[in-house]
């Protein structure tokens, strides 16, 4: 039966190649039999900017995704940890960038696609940077700044967060309900909503003006691999 595979937050890096190995494994062995493979967010642990792919950073990913898309489209949402992948990046794996949030059709239900985490509106620092650093003037003033200078920063902000993330509640760093509703309502109340960012993994069912409408929580790939298999008779949990 054909069927779309849905992955995110795999946050791909140097310290973790066994995680890497992994999804090289999960391109050619599963993504590959797949209709479309959907990457929502946070591929990767950082990324500084497309003229990293110069100096070789990802390079067995990329050449990976590559080989896939040659064969299976491959779309791919920016998340909160490589929202500066771009055209670059599209250009030399072949994959599709799509908005977020975005409202696509699979077997004949909609499904609406987000990374997740402007669904998290309770942790206000966070929504405030994270509308600052997708301005385009922002992104525009730190790509011309030296990649070196871009690395830097990045392992900056990302020893900061992690101690922020101490003193956090879970339920800050959760998504809101009310957002969540808002969003299901401004899409027409779309049967199904596919997301991660949270790395809960889990199902939540809304009813809500008289629709129904599943959401779908993706797991993180920190210590093993998970990804959610979509075809026409419904979502399905899969480990590695």
């Amino acid at each position: 039966m054909s069927h779309c595979i849905f992955i995110s937050d795999l946050h791909l890096c140097d310290s973790r190649p066994h995680i890497t190995a992994a999804f090289i494994d999960f391109l050619e062995l599963t993504a590959a039999k797949a209709q479309a493979l959907y990457i929502l967010g946070d591929l990767f642990e950082y990324w500084a900017g497309d003229d990293t792919i110069e100096v070789g950073a990802q390079q067995t990913s990329i050449d990976a995704l590559r080989r896939l898309s040659e064969n299976v489209p491959v779309f791919f949402m920016a998340g909160n940890r490589d929202f500066l992948i771009g055209d670059g990046f599209s250009k030399a794996t072949g994959i599709t960038i799509l908005p977020d949030p975005s409202l696509i059709t699979l077997y004949g239900k909609p499904v609406l696609l987000s990374h997740g985490d402007a669904l998290c509106t309770d942790d206000t620092a966070y929504q405030v940077f994270r509308t600052e650093v997708r301005n385009e003037t922002w992104q525009r003033q730190f790509l011309s700044q030296p990649l070196e200078a871009r690395i830097a920063f990045i392992e900056q902000l990302r020893a900061k967060s992690e101690q922020e993330k101490s003193t956090k509640s879970m339920q800050i760093m959760d998504v809101n309900a009310i957002a969540v509703e808002d969003l299901l309502r401004q899409y027409d109340y779309p049967q199904l909503l596919i997301h991660g960012h949270t790395h809960r993994p889990n199902t939540h069912v809304y009813h809500l003006a008289g629709h129904t409408c599943e959401r779908r929580v993706l797991g993180d790939w920190y210590e093993q691999g998970s990804y959610l298999m979509l075809n026409a008779d419904g979502c399905h949990s899969r480990m590695l």
